[in-house]
């Protein structure tokens, strides 16, 4: 075999491993990895019910809420994220985290009231587990 067809094999044998290794040290994510989403909602609480009972998003996307409370005060609790923000009529509240772990969890108004209906204002937030 002449050093010149010796050369030209090497170079397509050793040419995807050079190109692999190009994507691994640029630090460039498969084409089918997700990136995280930004998620922003506007929430409005009135007569004991969340206007949105149910949140769904992906584990690492970040959602950012705008609680409007529209007649009394209520909250917005998630007690596995440690939140617990509070809106009164005419005073909204906006914050933001990073849905960070897999699951299903409870978000209530933790607020109690002389009718009790604040234990009956409740929802989901539905964080589904990213493929890596």
């Amino acid at each position: 075999m002449s050093p010149q067809v010796l050369a030209r094999r090497l170079f397509f044998l050793i040419l995807p491993l050079v190109l692999a290794g190009a994507v691994a040290v640029s630090g460039t994510r498969p084409a089918d990895a997700q990136e995280p989403t930004r998620h922003e909602l506007l929430i409005k609480v009135k007569k004991y019910q969340f206007s949105q009972t149910r949140i769904e998003v992906a584990q690492g996307d970040v959602v950012k809420i705008t609680l409007v409370a529209e007649d009394v005060p209520h909250s917005f609790t998630v007690d596995e994220y440690r939140i617990a923000k509070r809106a009164s009529p005419g005073k909204p509240v906006t914050f933001e985290f990073r849905a960070d772990r897999a699951g299903t969890f409870r978000f209530y108004c933790n607020l109690t009231s002389d009718d009790a209906g604040c234990k009956d204002t409740h929802g989901e937030l539905i964080v589904s587990a990213r493929r890596p």
